[in-house]
């Protein structure tokens, strides 16, 4: 019966007719959100859109119907409001996909022995660094590869004799970056999503964790951390994209 209310919603919000100026809940149809997101699929190339506030978005419409959706990417989603809460569903809304920009997502890794080189620890050049609910999301900025893709890595230092949670309650992980020796001065911006997992604000339950220590090799300001307190609500943040967002060139 779900499947099939969400098929009909489907079918009326396609048939809105594109001259109309506003839908019936006000929503301008010309007008266009960006927001990062999670894809979670369904079943085959079903899927629905997360936020990272918790609602959950369902694409009643889209504009790139060729988009395969894969379960956790992480996405820049840009998309039009089509209707509030759809009755006898979990969703907040039903939109319309303008576009999705996937964003490289990944999980935190072991720093060991083994690995230490590959991970490498180069000056990074970070602009931005957020949580957005088990996340962490980090705007960067890189030299264009010439011969190999960098790599971005969120890392649990094995390797350190320090606890994994500092004496102030801290988790303490490291952001890595290896530039693969390109020197090459074009550069582009770019974006990394870590899944958090039991690093994440779900550790709130733990009563000694307070938050997030991300440990940095900074281009302009050399080695320092960088805390965020870990809340009870969800966070989530809106950025403009230009044109530059792209994922290529990491990994």
């Amino acid at each position: 019966m779900k499947k099939l209310n969400l098929y009909l919603i489907t079918m009326i919000m396609i048939a809105i007719p594109m001259l109309q100026s506003c839908d019936d809940d006000g929503y301008p149809l010309d007008g266009f959100v960006f927001r990062m997101a999670t894809v979670r699929v369904e079943s085959g190339n079903t899927y629905y859109l997360e936020i990272d506030n918790g609602q959950k978005l369902w694409p009643a419409a889209t504009a790139i119907p060729w988009y395969k959706p894969v379960d956790g990417q992480r996405v820049w989603a840009d998309y039009t409001l089509l209707s509030d809460e759809i009755p006898n569903t979990e969703f907040a809304h039903a939109i319309k996909v303008n576009y999705l920009y996937n964003v490289l997502t990944k999980a935190v890794e072991d720093l060991t022995a083994e690995n230490e080189e590959e991970i490498a620890n180069d000056p990074a050049y970070i602009e931005d660094m957020w949580i957005g609910a088990n996340y962490l999301n980090i705007q960067f900025v890189i030299n264009i590869p010439i011969n190999e893709l960098h790599r971005v890595s969120l890392v649990e230092n094995t390797l350190n004799e320090a606890p994994l949670i500092d004496e102030e309650g801290y988790i303490c992980l490291e952001y890595r970056f290896n530039r693969a020796d390109d020197v090459y001065t074009n550069v582009r911006r770019s974006y990394v999503s870590f899944n958090l997992g039991e690093y994440g604000p779900q550790r709130l339950a733990d009563d000694a964790v307070k938050g997030l220590k991300v440990k940095i090799n900074s281009i302009k300001n050399g080695e320092k951390d960088i805390v965020f307190e870990y809340k009870k609500d969800n966070t989530e943040k809106a950025v403009q994209l230009g044109n530059d967002v792209v994922n290529e060139g990491t990994e």
